[in-house]
């Protein structure tokens, strides 16, 4: 079993910043792709940033420019930084992995950690 564990959620005024981790334990054979996604009250869960194992990073057109979203793969960690923000980046945050193991790759969730961006 793979466990993602975040942090770094909070309350944060407009124009501040925050930096949220992800960090992914357990049975863990190939950590592939990583990536953060995130849901508003009454809206879906949409897609925030994605980072390939090799580096590759993908943004939604809302956060280019505010967000950088990097990993570390010797501590099974992703990150997102996230500055310039304004209230429409409050949701819950959810850390995303696809893992490889011996039965092939699984996709897994982390629990989710609240971001409110509020004066």
């Amino acid at each position: 079993q793979v466990q993602l564990v975040e942090s770094g959620g909070g309350l944060v005024q407009p124009g501040g910043s925050l930096r949220l981790s992800c960090a992914a334990s357990g049975s863990i054979f190939r950590l592939g792709g990583m990536g953060w996604y995130r849901q508003a009250p009454g809206k879906e869960r949409e897609l925030v940033a994605t980072i390939s194992r090799g580096g590759s990073t993908n943004y939604a057109d809302s956060v280019k420019g505010r967000f950088t979203i990097s990993r570390d793969n010797a501590k099974n960690t992703v990150y997102l930084q996230m500055n310039s923000l304004t209230p429409e980046d409050t949701a819950d945050y959810y850390c995303n992995a696809v893992v490889g193991g011996s039965s092939g790759f699984t996709n897994y969730w982390g629990q989710g950690t609240q971001v409110t961006v509020s004066a």
